[in-house]
């Protein structure tokens, strides 16, 4: 398999001319990114003519920024100021050719048995045994190169953490990444310039170009079209990235379509269509793993600046009957470090920038319950969500662990992440200023990148949006492939199970339809 990224064969706004263009294929997808990628490969390998449809534009390596404010903005959905209706959780997802799987951290986890079992008895999944993914989990880990994270790896912080870690006789886990002989640049966030992340650009999309795929980027589908019940293709346009003009209406007939815009695009689409929602769940059941970073200062410079962007995790709690929380450290780049907390403004903002060599971070991060909603109001996306209640003490006792890991590996003194100044001066004052903390709305600086749900998979048609083999439940030849599909929060990472699920629904829409 070739990952010459110069073999995607893409089309972009300024590659099309005409007003109007009609196309058919046998498939159409809606999405680049884990779910989109994986099926325009496996489906395409068969014979079967694929069109891909991105409404992000394609940036190739060579172009990546290596800055995360330039990149957010050429790369990120909403230029990276994706929020829930309150703005204060940054809901980041990728909006390019390869989606989030060029921007994210490529951090993979296996779903624990744990929810393959919890799916299996609750929502009538029990076709995704440990023993039927166990195979899905162990192709996208030989073909993304899915392996720990090698000692010289390793960043700086995160070998000051271990010793924390270790100080508290807390087990050490390390992080498996989709990632080849690793740059350690430490700009994950801002696409690999090295092309060493195996993103869906420099895998599995040029893969299925090689098997004829042709992919349109700064194209916008605005409708999925369906009759009696059956897929059959979309209307979209291709935008002008430059002057966000419509350049070209384009449809796709296709008897088969695939829908991977992700857990806020997906819902939208569907809710546009008028389609898929006779049990009303569409855009419902929203979770996002919001997460809190802890800054610890030192009294010299550590310059956490390369390696991977995460080295190690703790996940002893991760489980919702453990406290539900995972700690990760993170590679943090200069721009994250000036808004992931609150020093004061002036010469102590500025004297805490100057600071910025002495730091490093961990993160906690919540299993939280699927409470949110994404929906249309007026014409624009809402994403209605707040920390519930319960997953805010949850949040409380993730941090508390959190700032004893830092100060064991010989923080001075931390920032909470939180809209004024909060900072933790000894291992004695963590108790009393986290209990302090209340879940108020535009408090803390949260962040998220695991958006999922909104178009919940299960067996009961009248409580879900997907059957149990991808396709929905209303309309024939529509397929779902991204992280709506999760039934719940998983706790940990969800590319992988994304991966995994989208290869197998791969195969379901190959079984049903044999080229």
């Amino acid at each position: 398999m070739s990952t010459n990224k110069n073999e995607l064969n893409v089309k972009t706004a300024a590659d099309i001319s005409a007003a109007q263009l009609s196309l058919a294929a046998d498939v159409v997808i809606i999405g680049s990114g884990a779910g989109g990628g994986i099926n325009a490969y496996e489906l395409a390998k068969t014979g079967k003519k694929v069109i891909v449809l991105e409404a992000g534009p394609y940036v190739p390596s060579e172009k990546f920024p290596e800055m995360l404010a330039a990149s957010m903005g050429m790369m990120y959905e909403g230029e990276g100021g994706q929020s829930n209706t309150d703005g204060d959780i940054t809901v980041l997802q990728g909006r390019c050719v390869g989606g989030s799987t060029v921007v994210n951290a490529a951090l993979c986890f296996r779903t624990p048995d744990y929810y393959l079992k919890k799916w299996g008895k609750e929502y009538g999944l029990t076709n995704l045994t440990p023993e039927v993914m166990l195979p899905y989990f162990e192709k996208v880990e030989n073909n993304l190169g899915i392996s720990e994270v090698k000692a010289h790896e390793t960043s700086v912080g995160a070998e000051y953490i271990k010793k924390g870690m270790k100080a508290l006789d807390i087990p050490l886990g390390l992080a498996r990444r989709n990632i080849r002989d690793c740059a350690m640049t430490g700009f994950c966030f801002a696409g690999c310039k090295t092309d060493r992340k195996q993103s869906m650009m420099v895998t599995y999309l040029p893969w299925a170009c090689n098997h004829g795929a042709e992919i349109y980027a700064d194209t916008r589908v605005t409708k999925i079209n369906a009759a009696n019940g059956i897929a059959s293709g979309v209307e979209a346009e291709v935008v002008d990235p430059a002057t966000g003009n419509v350049k070209t209406r384009l449809s796709v007939k296709a008897p088969i379509v695939v829908l991977a815009a992700g857990p806020t695009g997906s819902p939208l689409l569907l809710q546009n269509s008028g389609i898929c929602n006779s049990s009303g769940q569409v855009g419902k059941n929203f979770a996002c793993h919001p997460s809190l970073s802890v800054t610890a200062m030192f009294d010299k410079k550590l310059n956490d600046f390369h390696g991977a962007t995460h080295s190690l995790f703790e996940d002893s709690h991760t489980l919702p009957e453990q406290g539900g929380w995972i700690q990760l450290n993170a590679v943090q780049e200069p721009v994250e470090a000036s808004f992931m907390a609150e020093p004061g403004t002036g010469k102590p903002y500025v004297r805490y920038m100057q600071n910025y060599p002495n730091s490093t971070r961990l993160i906690t991060l919540i299993h939280d319950k699927n409470v949110g909603e994404v929906t249309l109001e007026n014409g624009y996306k809402e994403i209605r969500y707040q920390v519930d209640d319960e997953d805010f003490e949850a949040m409380k006792k993730g941090l508390k662990d959190n700032a004893r890991i830092l100060f064991a590996a010989g923080a001075s003194y931390l920032y909470l992440p939180t809209s004024d100044k909060t900072r933790i001066n000894s291992v004695d004052e963590i108790d009393k200023i986290i209990d302090g903390l209340k879940n108020e709305p535009a408090r803390y600086r949260y962040t998220s990148f695991h958006p999922q749900g909104t178009c919940r998979m299960g067996a009961d048609k009248t409580k879900t949006v997907v059957n149990p083999y991808g396709e929905t439940h209303d309309v024939k030849n529509l397929y779902i492939v991204d992280a709506s599909l999760l039934p719940t929060s998983i706790g940990y990472n969800p590319s992988e199970t994304v991966y995994a699920l989208a290869s197998y629904i791969a195969d379901q829409i190959n079984a049903a339809n044999p080229s």
